[in-house]
């Protein structure tokens, strides 16, 4: 294994009514101001609003809302709650929402405390510097689990006017609620792209370049096996809390450090599906539905033994050929994608533009090329990749 350090500093409350358990007792330990920050308004229709402010008001705590987080948050955006948090000075920022909202907090909680003339998007994405401020301290009520943005600090943030969708840092969230009871008035394309996240963050982690046996590998073919059962439990009964908790909680497995420890990582589909929702806005799991049978193709042939375990240990494929093995895994994840009900064209996701070829080379030419994949590619081989799912 690589040399690592390890430390997991996000207190988990897992379970039902697990805000209502644990939550008064949490916020105790901070003071009266909590800025409270949530997406379109979906919890104000399911309850969770109503929940939450309720436990908020009955702490004695003076509530400021930052509203209206997108799926896809903006450093704009970012920039509009870190002067809310200026003004109201909060105690703590409690995220209520997915992945989006969680990502955005986290940097505002960094911005917030930075002199306002200091940018964070160009002390980490152009200095590649991180800021070295506390933050406001975070906490993290999840509400669409598939991104395990709750156990991080990374925050996918898009920079519009600069055409950049990538990652920034701060401190992970002190504590976070996981109830699967939230999850269950989500739209079922939601959920299920939601999960295939997870299943993406698994993959990615595990198609790093570490090819020797490892306790980490072991772990990670565990949480995508779990991850493709209750993915197609839900396909049967989207109502089954069971597989819903199970997902919760493998997306935290997956997001949370401990399938990365030792490893050397990919993540070069998450980079390629970044800088196409740069351009298009597209739902993040969709996209990356879309992008993964096409580049695991592109890239099998330097690492046939390791996709052949992949086939084996994770799909049950029983071929004893590795290279046959290897693309019969592919094909299988790549079914899998279509038994979902996922995308499997470019053509067939929501974009605010048209994807045209080029708008592709837009996006080739400008995702970010990470060196820890077994095979390293260029700006004209994601191109390739990205024409052949149109």
């Amino acid at each position: 294994m690589e040399n690592f350090v390890y430390e997991y500093p996000t207190k988990v409350y897992f379970g039902k009514e697990a805000a209502k358990t644990h939550l008064p007792g949490v916020l105790a330990a901070y003071g009266p101001n909590v800025l409270l920050a949530y997406g379109g308004g979906s919890i104000k229709k399911n309850g969770i609003y109503e929940e939450i402010t309720g436990i908020l008001k009955d702490a004695g705590k003076t509530v400021t809302e930052f509203t209206g987080i997108m799926s896809n948050p903006t450093f704009d955006k970012v920039l509009e709650g870190a002067a809310l948090a200026r003004a109201c000075h909060p105690d703590l920022v409690l995220a209520v929402g997915g992945g989006s909202v969680i990502d955005c907090c986290k940097i505002v909680c960094a911005q917030a405390v930075e002199v306002e003339e200091e940018n964070l998007w160009e002390l980490e994405m152009q200095a590649h510097r991180v800021p070295t401020r506390d933050p406001i301290p975070l906490g993290a009520v999840v509400t669409a689990s598939g991104t395990g943005a709750e156990m991080n600090g990374g925050a996918v943030i898009t920079n519009e006017e600069a055409k950049i969708k990538g990652g920034m840092f701060s401190r992970p969230p002190r504590f976070a609620v996981l109830d699967p009871a939230y999850t269950m008035t989500l739209p079922r394309m939601q959920v299920i792209s939601g999960a295939f996240d997870t299943l993406s963050h698994a993959m990615e982690t595990y198609f790093g370049r570490s090819d020797r046996d490892n306790t980490s590998d072991e772990v990670a073919e565990a949480v995508m096996r779990n991850t493709i059962t209750n993915m197609r439990t839900l396909l049967h009964d989207m109502d089954d809390y069971t597989a819903r908790s199970n997902l919760m909680w493998t997306s935290a497995m997956a997001e949370n450090g401990i399938l990365k420890v030792g490893r050397l990582t990919d993540f070069e589909c998450h980079q390629i599906e970044h800088q196409l929702g740069a351009y298009t806005d597209c739902n993040h799991g969709q996209g990356l539905a879309v992008i993964h049978p096409a580049y695991y193709r592109q890239i099998y042939r330097s690492a046939v033994p390791k996709f052949a375990r992949f086939a084996r240990n994770v799909w049950g494929i029983s071929e004893e050929d590795d290279e046959k093995a290897a693309q019969a895994g592919i094909r299988a994840l790549a079914d899998f994608i279509q038994e979902c009900g996922l995308p499997t064209r470019l053509s067939q996701l929501r974009s605010r533009v048209a994807i045209t070829p080029d708008l592709l080379l837009q996006v080739a030419d400008s995702t970010n090329l990470i060196p820890n994949g077994y095979k390293q590619l260029t700006h004209d081989e994601i191109y390739e990749i990205l024409m052949k799912c149109l």
